[in-house]
């Protein structure tokens, strides 16, 4: 029997349908507020144990009763939501005889806060009221048995299942994608019991006997949540006769992407048979009628062998599924096992780069890395080298998941190559890449005779550098600091006579003397020198004071004389 609950989810009145007769989850009632009672009843007492139980969209509402059995004692509820001043009659739970109450047709939404509040009567007179704490009909709703159907094909059996609450279901409204379905399945009797979990309405069972009894229930759950469910009813169904000359379908559907191309491949134990292939979106796999929606793969039509490729560019970004079955002349097998295919699970992977570094003579440095950093799409994955020695084909096999490693034990001075290609293996991703470009390093040559001279030469000719630097070192800092005595020979080689070198180099014990500058032929400088024992000098200079460069020194007996001509001719310096 079916109940109908009015409910405002998404704004107007709509109408909820629930199965009835399942187990229903309890919601037992917080301490009981007993409410002063109406006019003129004092010896009803109020009902106790109230509880609320919701399954899907049935609400039900049980109580004992607290008045000894005897007259016509019935039974009345309330409700009240927070929007509302008022508490409004719940309708099913007016006047009722029994202890329980079905209210699914209350005109309030299932993410609503309500309150509820039931009394019993007799007549004119009533019992206090009983009330019942707040609570949200979506928050404490158990899932309820989904609805099960199974249709037997040869060595197959396909499962559809209708979502709990059915398809005008309130509750699960905003819920309906995200159930998953626990399927467990056995031979009947008493055959082993496999269970198996699909977010999908459809499934196919396969690879079963014929003629075999096989039974199914099915149970639902909330992605993420940890709500009571209910199992459905055990359904059982036979397969039917295998025909002696029938195809059986396909097994083994895979997708494996090859670079530019999909490669879809399967197995099948008839020859000369064609193959046939359709896909589908996922989502639309949810729908409970989705046949008429499959399509034909791409260069997957009347095959003989048993794969096709078909290009990369035939597929968006997404999720689908796939299904094969094979035919010769007019006869059809049943389809394949429907074989889901994520894009991203199969998506190119670029080939890293490889580098090689000499480390010493018998060791080589690898390094290898993605191409960008969005290469691998943030896994890590594992690299696999291989190695050899440019002039021999023998190859040694490396798998590491370091970008940065060494390989020791090589020849001196033998040029090693390499090349390496990305494994990633994970939830999403089960694919490689080709190999790179290969790349190619010589050792470092090794510890020889040759090898050790030239060392030997090469300190050798180190150290006579450093000793020529460091002599004319010496020198620039002796001729900086510590100056020779001797004047400069482009000086000397001009005065031959003591006298005037003297001028040049004074000493403590040196005696005044006269010099004459000859600046030209009409001017002459007389410069008087005294010693350091104080005495004073004189300095006789011309118009001009270039130096011609002629130096004279006479005596003292002439001085006179030459001074007088100087005094006449130009101008006199006097001290």
């Amino acid at each position: 029997m079916a109940l109908d609950l009015t409910g405002r989810i998404g704004g107007g009145p709509r109408r909820m349908t629930a199965l009835l007769g399942v187990t229903t989850l309890v919601l037992v009632a917080g301490p009981p507020r007993v409410l002063s009672a109406a006019a003129g009843g004092t010896h009803l007492k109020p009902p106790h144990d109230v509880e609320v139980s919701i399954t899907d969209d049935t609400f039900t509402l049980q109580w004992a009763s607290g008045s000894d059995p005897g007259g016509i004692v019935t039974f009345s509820a309330d409700y009240q939501t927070l929007e509302m001043s008022n508490w409004m009659k719940l309708p099913g739970c007016q006047y009722v005889a029994g202890t329980s109450c079905d209210f699914s047709s209350i005109n309030v939404s299932v993410y609503d806060t309500v309150k509820l509040r039931v009394r019993a009567e007799d007549g004119s007179s009533a019992s206090p009221w009983h009330e019942l704490g707040p609570f949200v009909p979506q928050q404490e709703a158990r899932i309820g048995p989904p609805e099960v159907r199974l249709e037997a094909e040869d060595k197959a059996i396909r499962i559809s299942i209708s979502p709990p609450g059915g398809k005008n279901s309130l509750m699960w409204a905003m819920d309906r994608s995200r159930f998953r379905y626990t399927v467990v399945s056995w031979e009947s009797p008493s055959g082993e019991r496999k269970s198996i979990e699909t977010r999908y309405p459809s499934y196919l069972m396969s690879g079963l006997s014929p003629e075999t009894t096989y039974c199914v229930q099915v149970k639902a759950k909330l992605f993420l949540q940890r709500r009571p469910a209910a199992e459905s009813p055990v359904r059982c169904v036979s397969t039917t006769a295998e025909e002696a000359d029938g195809l059986p379908p396909p097994e083994n559907v895979r997708v494996v992407g090859r670079g530019p191309v999909y490669v879809l491949q399967w197995s099948h134990a008839r020859e000369n048979v064609t193959f046939q292939a359709q896909w589908l979106y996922a989502f639309l796999r949810k729908n409970e009628n989705y046949e008429a929606h499959w399509a034909q793969v791409p260069n997957c039509q009347q095959v003989r062998a048993a794969r096709c490729a078909f290009p990369r560019s035939a597929f968006w970004k997404g999720i689908y599924f796939l299904r094969v079955r094979a035919a010769r002349g007019n006869r059809t097998s049943a389809w394949s096992q429907e074989t889901e295919f994520d894009t991203e699970s199969q998506a190119l992977v670029p080939p890293p780069v490889a580098v090689l570094k000499a480390i010493n003579s018998s060791s080589l440095r690898i390094y290898v890395g993605a191409q960008n950093k969005s290469a691998y799409q943030g896994y890590l994955p594992t690299y696999e080298v291989v190695l050899w020695e440019n002039a021999s084909s023998v190859e040694r096999t490396i798998v590491e998941k370091r970008v940065d490693f060494t390989v020791p034990n090589l020849k001196a001075l033998t040029l090693y190559c390499v090349k390496a290609r990305a494994l990633l293996q994970t939830w999403k991703w089960n694919s490689s890449s080709e190999f790179g470009h290969t790349v190619c390093e010589r050792t470092r040559p090794g510890d020889s005779s040759s090898a050790r001279l030239v060392a030997v030469a090469s300190a050798v000719l180190a150290a006579a550098f450093a000793l020529c630097a460091l002599q004319g070192l010496r020198k620039l800092v002796g001729y900086v600091c510590f100056p020779s005595r001797a004047p400069p020979p482009t000086i000397d080689q001009y005065i031959s006579e003591q006298s005037l070198k003297n001028i040049l180099l004074s000493t403590s014990e040196e005696q005044t003397e006269k010099c004459f500058i000859i600046e030209n032929v009409d001017t002459v400088a007389e410069i008087e020198e005294t010693s350091r024992t104080g005495e004073g000098h004189k300095t006789y200079n011309s118009q001009t004071s270039e130096d011609s460069g002629n130096y004279s020194n006479e005596d003292e007996n002439s001085s006179g004389q030459e001074s007088g001509d100087l005094g006449q001719e130009g101008s006199v310096w006097r001290e």
